[in-house]
């Protein structure tokens, strides 16, 4: 049976701004305060769903949020109607009014960690929601989340889904920027790789000292239970500490994998020679030929790597067997890390070609294009079980695009963000989608 992986891209949310919210996040806070441009935003990210559904790749879409989250805000001690819960935050305490209105999911990375049916003990595909407790704009999420999956695999013959794990620092749990998975083919067994950045419990593993380690051992050896994966089909590693002190809050901006490829930072991880044989040979016993391809700090720093998103790049299979790298465009803009991917593709190696696209509004605000994706290995048999109306076709790319230009603002700044219209707006918008996608009643203003 053939098998696929399926990229599923989140679209961003109607109230996309730079809030500055993401301590340990370079762009983030670098960019913090500029205005946004929610509309570009999105068509930028629809295009690169396109633009791989025509390379002939299976490509899918994954919802927004309903931002401002005024049930967020109730919670915390604001009252009243929609309009003055809103009103009065953002008289006093506008820190929480921008975090309730983040558009941070878009980077659908962090909604959840997925095991492919060959890998789990009960042959389905098994999804747990991150946590995201690590910053408040982003702990909200998971709710949802969890709705929208549970919309989209809805085939409970195929799909498994798990609530995020306790919302306690010690399960800090980031979802699938700190996960990856080595296979010989989608469909065949592999070998499912989890990253962290400290360990809750044991104070003999280092930890950073400057940013937070958002994920913990914990909480990835928690989702490899939920998912039923077996000792030999999994290896924890641990981030290096100092790498995330400069910026790299997951191990999506440092390292990314496919199928019997690892791409990665020379500072990458600890005790790098100890996993590299382990995931060697677990691979091995799955009868997959493992290869790194370790980019020396002398020709990328960790700056240029933070800076560029070199590694937060999509590497993808072709029929031919070579790989695909889809980067952003900073990566050309960046003279060491451009010459570098131009000698890598020359090579002759795994990686043939390198492709750019402009998400600069993304990136402004600290997500490429690996952020930008949740990536799902599915048979034939499970992909016809997906929810068709998520699934890109050029008639969805046109009712999207459609969709974005009658629905977004081409500006938005902290100060709009205290406009109850925006509410409205957004509310309008994603009922709307909700029947594109035929996702039926899954954000709160539908539910309740």
């Amino acid at each position: 049976m053939k098998s696929f992986e399926v990229n599923f891209d989140g679209l961003v949310g109607p109230t996309h701004n730079y809030g500055g919210l993401s301590f340990g996040n370079v762009a983030s806070q670098s960019n913090s305060q500029q205005a946004s441009n929610p509309k570009e935003a999105a068509l930028q990210g629809l295009e690169k769903m396109k633009a791989l559904m025509d390379m002939g790749f299976v490509q899918g879409v994954l919802a927004p949020q309903e931002r401002p989250d005024v049930a967020a805000l109730r919670s915390l001690g604001f009252s009243g109607t929609d309009a003055q819960v809103i009103e009065r935050a953002a008289k006093d305490a506008m820190p929480l009014l921008v975090a309730s209105c983040s558009a941070s999911s878009m980077w659908v990375a962090n909604a959840a960690t997925v095991s492919p049916s060959a890998d789990t003990a009960d042959g389905r595909v098994h999804f747990t929601a991150a946590n995201l407790n690590c910053k408040f704009h982003r702990s909200i999420e998971h709710p949802t989340t969890s709705r929208v999956l549970g919309a989209m695999f809805a085939d409970q013959q195929h799909f498994a889904h798990h609530a995020a794990l306790p919302a306690v620092a010690q399960f800090g749990d980031e979802g699938a920027a700190n996960h990856t998975r080595f296979c010989r083919d989608y469909g065949e067994a592999g070998v499912e790789f989890f990253v962290y950045g400290r360990s809750a419990f044991d104070s003999r593993y280092p930890a950073p000292q400057k940013y937070p380690a958002r994920q913990t051992l914990e909480a990835s050896q928690a989702v490899a239970r939920l998912h039923g994966l077996s000792e030999e089909g999994v290896v924890f590693a641990q981030q290096n500490p100092s790498v995330i002190d400069q910026g790299v809050f997951h191990n999506d901006v440092i390292a990314v994998g496919n199928g019997e490829l690892l791409f990665h930072h020379q500072d990458a991880f600890l005790n790098t020679e100890a996993m590299l044989d382990e995931l060697r040979r677990k691979l091995a016993a799955r009868g997959a030929k493992f290869e790194s391809i370790s980019v020396p700090r002398d020709q990328v720093t960790v700056d240029d790597a933070v800076r560029s998103y070199l590694f937060n790049s999509q590497l993808l299979s072709r029929a031919d067997g070579s790989m695909l790298l889809i980067v952003p465009e900073e990566c050309r803009a960046n003279p060491r890390v451009w010459s570098y991917l131009q000698g890598l593709t020359s090579a002759g190696g795994a990686i043939r070609e390198v492709k750019v696209f402009d998400l600069k509004q993304s990136m402004q605000n600290g997500g490429g294009p690996a952020c930008l994706r949740l990536r799902v290995a599915l048979n034939e048999t499970e992909l016809a079980a997906v929810n068709p109306g998520v699934i890109m076709s050029a008639p969805l790319y046109d009712t999207l695009t459609g969709w974005v230009n009658k629905h977004y603002r081409d500006a938005l700044r902290e100060s709009d963000l205290a406009d109850p219209q925006l509410l409205l707006e957004c509310r309008t918008a994603l009922d709307e989608l909700t029947q594109i996608l035929k996702l039926g009643s899954v954000y709160p203003f539908q539910i309740n």
